[in-house]
């Protein structure tokens, strides 16, 4: 069985975070994932609160290397670590349009800004003094004062340099297109094998859509993530030359609305898990026992807590497979 965690993107206030984070936990969930989506609530203050009112769930920041300096984020997530005595993950992403561009942050060279936010954070965490100096980023004579850390770094990616640099440096994968995780899989697993290391483990991540009204919300926010996606994914998901074109154009201009269209029923429905409860949990069953996963995170996205809470106690059993068991005899 895939241990379950949730990933919120968190337009809630901190108490909201805390009590969400505490049911979790006592539902059996082993991760809770918070955006840093840089304009909601400060991420490491949020994780903080948590680690003090938890002691089992991991916790861990999905962040980028623009909005904040590598040095500044590994000192944070030190933080993290060390009031949840060892419970921290930190996960790296390229940083996408919706978090980057109302900030007027262009994403230049996302493959070394990620690549030496990496290896900038496991600098520090030696907890020696460090000189280091990057194309992006330096470091001079710098050193954390929490001392030394072991604390995972995953990654979240879908291009072929990110996937690479996934499967050679990075602890964990996280995915997020149904239909390219084959894809994906492979090209990592075949950078970590050619330097003789394990494959970083799996995860998927996506909003298990169990009730239609779930699969309608999604349309707001899909665009932003086709925008982001390189050519490998958009033939996933069937896009044809025109429209890779004008997803592109999109892309160049930032205008999301040109590519609304594009968004129906069928291509929600390709690009993530939607379905009954039991259809939901035999598809994340297939998924995770085709693709060898290791874990699968729930996108939790509303506002209202009550929503929230209801949400992660309805989706435990289809990301676990009770669901799916429990009805399967009557389908």
């Amino acid at each position: 069985m895939v241990a379950a965690g949730i990933h919120v993107v968190p337009p809630m206030p901190p108490a909201d975070l805390v009590e969400l984070a505490r049911e979790a936990e006592g539902i059996g969930y082993r991760y809770f994932f918070i955006a840093d989506e840089g304009f909601e609530v400060d991420v490491y203050a949020c994780l903080a609160l948590i680690a003090a009112r938890t002691s089992t769930i991991r916790l861990g920041v999905m962040t980028n290397g623009y909005t904040r300096h590598p040095a500044v984020t590994a000192a944070a997530v030190a933080t993290i670590n060390e009031i949840s005595d060892g419970r921290a993950i930190i996960t790296m992403l390229a940083g996408g349009s919706m978090v980057l561009s109302p900030m007027g942050i262009q994403r230049k060279r996302p493959f070394r800004v990620v690549s030496e936010s990496i290896q900038v954070m496991r600098l520090l965490w030696t907890g020696k003094q460090v000189t280091w100096s990057g194309s992006i980023f330096s470091l001079d004579a710098a050193q954390l004062g929490v001392g030394p850390q072991e604390i995972p770094i995953w990654m979240a990616c879908r291009g072929p340099m990110m996937l690479d640099l996934a499967g050679r440096s990075a602890d964990g994968l996280i995915l997020t297109v149904k239909p390219d995780l084959d894809g994906a899989i492979q090209l990592a697993g075949a950078s970590a094998a050619s330097i003789g290391r394990a494959s970083p483990s799996m995860t998927y991540l996506g909003r298990i859509c169990y009730q239609p009204q779930m699969l309608a919300d999604q349309r707001r926010t899909l665009p932003f993530v086709i925008m982001d996606s390189p050519p490998r994914v958009l033939g996933s998901l069937g896009f044809d030359n025109d429209q890779v074109s004008l997803v592109k154009e999109a892309a160049a201009t930032n205008q999301p609305e040109l590519i609304a269209h594009l968004i129906d029923d069928d291509l929600l429905r390709r690009y993530q898990v939607a379905g009954t409860p039991a259809e939901c949990a035999d598809q994340l069953a297939t998924l995770s026992t085709a693709h060898d996963l290791d874990h699968v995170l729930v996108d939790v996205l509303s506002p209202d807590l009550g929503e929230n809470l209801r949400l992660i106690n309805e989706t435990y059993p289809i990301t676990t497979g009770a669901a799916g068991a429990a009805t399967g005899d009557q389908r």
